[in-house]
């Protein structure tokens, strides 16, 4: 696993001539080579690497700052609509759950078989972050809200998941197999990265 460093948050103003504003953002340093930004959740984050100093990152920010305006811009409307989703009951959670335990072992069977892979046991949970995961000990997990995606997005977490068992990384090794087993994933996978956090939101907090 890759050591990493987080800072204390630290602000700078960015945006455009009509449209500047001060923005927080938390630096994360690894042994990266490059410098680059990401929005998660109406966070910004940036990954530089160990030895960059404070004045490069400065840089990068001032020259990427209409784009990173922009974007925190999007991200704060869709936070609010996050907000605006309808939570789950209790009930509806256990109804998802029941289901889930149901279609995900079919689909995880009729791929595995396909692959020419075993697993262990398969448990279901309602998470607000994951959508699956896969153990050393060749465990697998997904997320009932899986059951509220099209049933192929469905389908390309659970041959992500089984991918796992062979590769247990994100190398482009990794993605090769899951390419060659289900050659519409980055299609399906754009989905769950459009939709996704709208279905998790229906989790209470």
């Amino acid at each position: 696993m890759t050591a990493v460093a987080r800072e204390s948050l630290h602000s700078k103003t960015m945006g455009t001539d009509r449209n500047m504003a001060e923005y927080e953002y938390e630096i994360i340093r690894s042994s990266r080579r490059t410098i680059s930004a990401e929005i998660k959740r109406n966070k910004l984050i940036v990954r530089a690497p160990r030895r960059a100093s404070n004045a490069e990152i400065e840089r990068f920010l001032a020259r990427n700052g209409s784009w990173i305006a922009k974007n925190m811009a999007k991200a704060q409307a869709r936070e609010e609509e996050r907000s605006r989703v309808r939570r789950l009951t209790r009930d509806e959670i256990r109804e998802l759950k029941e289901k889930a335990s149901v279609v995900i072992p079919e689909r995880a069977a009729h791929y595995a078989a396909l692959m020419g892979v075993t697993y262990g046991r398969i448990t279901i949970r309602a998470q607000k972050t994951r959508w699956g995961s896969c153990s050393s000990k060749g465990n697998l997990s997904f997320n009932c809200l899986l059951m509220l995606a099209p049933p192929e997005v469905l389908d390309s977490v659970v041959v992500h998941e089984l991918c796992h068992l062979r590769v247990m990384n994100h190398s482009e090794r990794f993605y090769a197999e899951v390419l060659r087993v289900f050659p519409e994933y980055r299609e399906k996978h754009g989905w769950l990265k459009d939709n996704g956090d709208m279905l998790l939101a229906m989790l209470d907090d």
